[in-house]
């Protein structure tokens, strides 16, 4: 009967969780679509009348050959080139680019204003994920071991100023997390608003994006033809972006642990089904032994 009940109460909680998961889909889909749309179909109408008004003016043009300048011109967008400017703008492909770029790679980021246009490229791009991206999982795991023990060691210095353990924890964390963000989450969009000429919030949402992986592209550091970038300026974003990464894989280890931690006070049964199955595997793995 108990075994019944843990079943049924873990079978409701996976069936919450997909409810909670679709609704929250859903009710982004229909926010985004209420925000994004009209702004979507204003910068269409203004577009087209740019148009007309460049054909009015450049009466030599017709309208199937601005079309075909447009396409250029999207073709040259799509390949990395910025069509802007001239043909003495940075390369794309010059060393600190290049490695910004296989940091995205290998981070699964994407921002997706470049990528390799030669078959060659392409070809060793797909190889280089495969490698790069379990080598930089592995590398992040490693590094938030590392991170977890600096957070111990600053837990078990803070035990002779405070007592309680569930306070030393909490307060640790606490600091964790605020030096984390001042040094992964402030500091820098301060530092890209500044270079790139965004506001604060610019540069917030684009280390945000960056971070969490999503890497729309619409906000890169280090595109603008107009600006004249240090050598290692997209070098040092790449780093920022894998060390910010390690702290923010442990923040969110970190979260899940609270949860599963909450979810034990409120469903006493899922720790106790859980021990259940720990002895179940045990005791399977010492049969499997003893039949060899």
């Amino acid at each position: 009967m108990a075994r019944f009940q843990l079943v049924r109460v873990r079978v409701n909680w996976t069936v919450s969780l997909i409810v909670a998961h679709f609704t929250y889909l859903l009710v982004g889909a229909i926010i985004f679509q209420i925000l994004e749309r009209e702004a979507e179909s204003n910068n269409r109408n203004y577009f087209q009348v740019e148009k007309l008004n460049f054909l009015a003016n450049y009466t030599c043009l017709d309208g199937p050959a601005l079309e075909k300048f447009v396409q250029v011109i999207l073709d040259a967008w799509e390949k990395g080139v910025n069509p802007s400017g001239n043909s003495t703008n940075p390369s794309n492909w010059d060393f600190s680019s290049s490695f910004f770029f296989a940091g995205t790679v290998v981070t699964t980021i994407g921002y997706g204003n470049l990528s390799p246009s030669t078959v060659s490229g392409q070809v060793f791009c797909v190889f280089y994920a495969l490698c790069g991206i379990p080598l930089n999982l592995a590398f992040l795991k490693q590094l938030g071991k590392c991170l977890t023990i600096h957070l111990g060691r600053l837990e078990r210095g803070m035990v002779s100023v405070v007592p309680h353990k569930q306070t030393v924890e909490a307060l640790a964390v606490s600091l964790f997390l605020i030096a984390g963000s001042l040094l992964f989450l402030v500091i820098p969009p301060l530092l890209f608003s500044f270079v790139e000429g965004w506001t604060f919030g610019e540069g917030f949402y684009f280390s945000f994006i960056t971070l969490s992986t999503i890497g729309f592209g619409d906000y890169v550091v280090g595109t603008d033809p107009g600006k004249e970038y240090i050598s290692l300026y997209r070098s040092l974003a790449g780093i920022w972006i894998i060390f910010a990464l390690a702290w923010l894989a442990l923040i969110l280890n970190i979260g899940a642990r609270i949860m599963e931690h909450m979810i034990g006070l409120t469903h006493p049964g899922f720790k106790k089904q859980e021990e259940e199955e720990e002895e179940d595997v045990s005791s399977s793995k010492l049969e499997d032994a003893s039949k060899i």
